[in-house]
C-alpha cells in the first residue's frame, strides 16, 4: 500500500464531499460545511495553506549533519518526530458516512501507536462521540490526549474526570470551536472561555491540559496565566472564522512570547514533513495534522496512517539533511528564505 493507492481508495469513499485534491489548500473545498471543507469564503483554510507555502528553505549541503535527530519529548512521551494526530470526529456527518466512529478512533490511535507519535480524538453533539474515544483510548492507554468542546464548565469537568479514567496523557479543550454553527443547531452549547475558568479547568485534573485555537499574543499569555501546559496555534482549520491569518503568520510573535513558558504547537496547511520543519523553524515544538490522517485512515485504516507517519519522516529526514540541521529541538529561523 502505497500513498497513492491511500488516495484513491479514500477519494472514491468520501466522494462527492472532498475529492482527495492533488494539492489539498482549501481551494475547491471552500464553503463547504459540513464536511471536509471550510466555512464562507474559504479564505481561513486557504491563508493557512499559503503562509506555509510563502516560506521557502535554503539548501545548504557544506556541513557534517548525516543522521539528524528526529525525536523530542513531549508530556513525558517520546515522540519518533514532531508530529501529533489532531482529533477528527463526525464520521456520519463531516465524511460521507464512509467509516464508523469506532472504526475511525480505533484506527487513529492504532496508527498513532505504530507510527511513534500520540492521537488526539474528538467530541461533537452526540455524546457518543467523545465516549468512542475514550474506548480507543483505554485500548491504547498512554497515547490518546481528547478534545473538549468549550462546552459549559460542569460539563467540562465531567468529561475530563472520564479522560483520566480511560488513560489518557493530556486533554485538550478546542476553544476555536466556541461558536461553530452547525453545532450548535444540532444540540450543543459551546462557549468563549474566561481567564477564572481556565484556572479552574486546569486545577481540576492532574493531566496537562491543552487549549487548541490560539491566534493571538494576547490569548497565549492568556492561555499561560491560566497554568495550561500547551496551546495549539489553530483558527480550527479554517472551519471557525472567515478571514483568519494564516497559522503560520502568527506563529512567530505567539512563540516569541510564550515559547520557554509552554509547550507551542501548530496545526492549519501542514502536509508534509517539509512543513513540519517549516513550523519548527517558525518556532513550533510539534505539530498537529488532521487532514493528512484522516485520508489515511479513510483509504487505509491504521496502515495508512503508518503509511502517511512514515512519508512524513522520511521527508523530515531529508529536509534536514539539505538544510543543515541536526535535532528538531533547536530549528534554526536562519533556514528560512523569505
Amino acid at each position: 500500500m502505497n500513498w497513492k493507492e491511500i488516495q484513491d481508495k479514500a477519494r472514491e469513499k468520501l466522494s462527492p464531499i472532498c475529492k482527495v485534491c492533488p494539492v489539498c489548500n482549501g481551494v475547491v473545498c471552500r464553503g463547504q460545511m459540513p464536511g471536509m471543507g471550510s466555512v464562507g469564503t474559504g479564505a481561513s483554510f486557504i491563508n493557512n495553506f499559503q503562509a506555509l507555502a510563502n516560506y521557502k528553505l535554503n539548501l545548504r549541503t557544506l556541513h557534517d549533519v548525516r543522521e539528524p535527530e528526529l525525536s523530542l519529548e513531549i508530556f513525558d512521551y517520546k515522540l519518533d518526530q514532531p508530529v501529533i494526530l489532531g482529533a477528527v470526529a463526525g464520521g456520519k456527518l463531516n465524511l460521507n458516512d464512509c467509516i464508523t466512529e469506532e472504526e475511525l478512533a480505533d484506527n487513529w490511535l492504532q496508527g498513532a501507536q505504530m507510527g511513534g507519535v500520540l492521537g488526539m480524538t474528538g467530541d461533537g453533539p452526540d455524546p457518543a462521540l467523545y465516549e468512542t474515544g475514550l474506548n480507543a483510548a483505554r485500548k491504547y492507554p498512554g497515547i490518546a490526549i481528547p478534545i473538549i468542546k468549550p462546552r459549559p464548565q460542569k460539563e467540562i469537568l465531567t468529561k475530563i474526570k472520564d479522560a483520566e479514567k480511560a488513560g489518557a496523557i493530556a486533554v485538550g479543550i478546542d476553544v476555536d470551536a466556541a461558536a461553530l454553527i452547525h453545532k450548535n443547531i444540532t444540540g450543543l452549547t459551546v462557549e468563549p472561555k474566561t481567564l477564572d475558568q481556565l484556572k479552574e479547568i486546569v486545577e481540576s485534573t492532574r493531566l496537562p491540559v491543552i487549549l487548541k485555537g490560539i491566534m493571538t499574543v494576547e490569548d497565549a499569555l492568556i492561555a499561560c496565566e491560566a497554568g495550561v501546559a500547551a496551546i495549539v496555534v489553530s483558527n480550527h482549520g479554517g472551519r471557525a472564522l472567515d478571514h483568519c491569518p494564516g497559522t503560520a503568520e502568527v506563529l512567530p510573535q505567539i512563540a516569541g512570547a510564550v515559547r520557554e513558558k509552554i509547550t507551542v504547537l501548530i496545526d492549519g496547511g501542514i502536509r508534509t514533513g517539509l512543513d513540519v520543519l517549516k513550523c519548527l523553524a517558525l518556532g513550533a515544538h510539534a505539530v498537529v495534522v488532521g487532514r493528512p490522517p484522516t485520508i489515511a485512515a479513510i483509504g487505509g485504516g491504521a496502515e495508512g496512517i503508518k503509511v502517511m507517519l512514515d512519508n512524513f519522516k522520511a521527508d523530515l529526514r531529508k529536509t534536514m539533511i539539505l538544510t543543515g540541521t541536526k535535532d528538531v529541538k533547536s530549528v534554526s529561523r536562519e533556514i528560512l528564505y523569505k
